[in-house]
C-alpha cells in the first residue's frame, strides 16, 4: 500500500485514522497510525524527515536524561566506574549545546534526504509491516556488521593525524557520560555514523528486503547502546554479566580513561581477537599468555 495516496479527504490526522480504519481492518493499530501519518502529511519526504528527526532527538535526549538523574543521586556513586570524576552541570550543558548544533547542522540535512535515498535503494515505507522475526534477524545482522565497521574506523581514528584533527574532540571527557555519546566532530559523526545508516542501506541494496520501521528500531537500539556505553556506570545487572561478549559501559569507559584499546562498539570479540583490549584485566591476560608461551618454549628446549 502506498503512503501519501491512502486517503486524502478528511482534513485532520485522527479523522484520517478513523476513516482509514474502516476500510483497512486487516491492519493493526500501529500500521493504521503509520499509514494515517503519511496520508495526513501528503508528502512522503516531509513525513519521513519529521518522523526521523523527532524520533532521534526524543530517543537521544530521553535516554540521556535517566543518566543525568542517576548522577545526582549519591546512592549510585558506588556504581560509577571512575568515581572520582563526576561530570559537572557546566560540562553537560556545553556537551548538550554542541550535540544539538551537530544534530541540526550535520544530521538534519542527511535525515531530510533519507527518504528519497531509501526509496531509490528499494527500502519499503508502507504497510503492512514485516514479521517481527524478519526485523529481529536483520537487526542482529546490523549489530554485528556495524560493530565491525566501528572497530576499524574507530581504531583508524586513533592514528596520530586523525586523532589530533578529528577524534580528539570526542575524548575531551576522559570520564564519559551518556549525553557525550555523539559529542564528536562532524567528520567523525559521518564516518562512524555510516555504520549505523550505511549498513542497512547496503543490506537493502543487496537483498531488496528492508522496511524503514526495521531501520528505526535498529537506530533506537543503537542509540541506547551508544548512550549506555558512555554512561560511566557499571551495575551488577549490566548486560555483559549475562552476555560476556557484550561490550557495555565498563569496556568503553576504559577506552576513554586510557585513550587506547577497546575500539569496538557493541561486542568484545574484535578487541579480543586482535589483542587491542585495554585495562588491568587485559594487561594481566597478556602477561599470563606471555609467561605461558615462554614456559612452553623452555620445556621444548629442555
Amino acid at each position: 500500500m502506498s503512503n501519501a495516496t491512502v486517503l486524502a479527504a478528511p482534513d485532520t490526522y485522527f479523522a484520517i485514522y478513523n476513516e482509514l480504519s474502516k476500510y483497512n481492518v486487516h491492519l493493526n493499530v500501529f500500521e493504521r497510525l503509520w499509514a494515517s501519518w503519511y496520508a495526513y502529511m501528503q508528502n512522503d519526504v516531509l513525513a519521513t524527515g519529521i518522523m526521523s528527526f523527532v524520533m532521534h532527538e526524543v530517543v537521544y535526549f530521553g535516554r540521556s536524561l535517566p543518566w543525568i538523574i542517576i548522577g545526582q543521586i549519591p546512592y549510585f556513586n558506588k556504581y560509577k566506574i571512575q568515581g572520582q570524576k563526576m561530570p559537572t552541570v557546566a560540562e553537560q550543558w556545553n556537551c548538550a549545546k554542541l550535540v544539538l548544533i551537530s544534530h541540526f547542522t550535520v544530521e538534519l540535512p542527511q535525515i531530510w534526504l533519507f527518504h528519497p535515498m531509501a526509496k531509490f535503494c528499494g527500502m519499503e515505507t508502507g504497510v503492512p509491516f514485516p514479521p517481527w522475526t524478519t526485523m529481529a534477524f536483520q537487526i542482529a545482522v546490523f549489530f554485528v556488521l556495524e560493530d565491525a565497521w566501528h572497530y576499524w574506523m574507530h581504531r583508524a581514528m586513533h592514528w596520530g593525524p586523525l586523532y589530533k584533527n578529528i577524534h580528539k574532540i570526542h575524548h575531551q571527557y576522559s570520564a564519559p557520560f551518556g549525553m557525550a555519546a555523539e559529542y564528536a566532530s562532524p567528520i567523525e559523526v559521518m564516518v562512524l555514523g555510516f555504520g549505523t545508516v550505511g549498513v542497512p542501506i547496503t543490506w537493502v541494496m543487496v537483498t531488496g528486503n528492508l522496511h524503514i520501521l526495521t531501520m528505526y528500531i535498529w537506530i533506537v537500539l543503537r542509540l541506547f547502546q551508544a548512550i549506555d556505553a558512555h554512561s560511566g556506570y557499571e551495575f551488577p545487572w549490566s548486560l555483559h554479566h549475562f552476555l560476556p561478549f557484550w561490550a557495555g559501559a565498563q569496556h568503553h569507559d576504559v577506552h576513554h580513561e586510557r585513550f587506547i584499546g577497546n575500539y569496538a562498539s557493541s561486542f568484545r570479540w574484535w578487541d579480543y581477537m586482535l589483542d587491542t583490549e585495554s585495562g588491568p584485566e587485559a594487561a594481566k591476560a597478556r602477561r599470563d599468555r606471555k609467561v605461558a608461551k615462554e614456559t612452553q618454549k623452555a620445556k621444548k628446549v629442555a
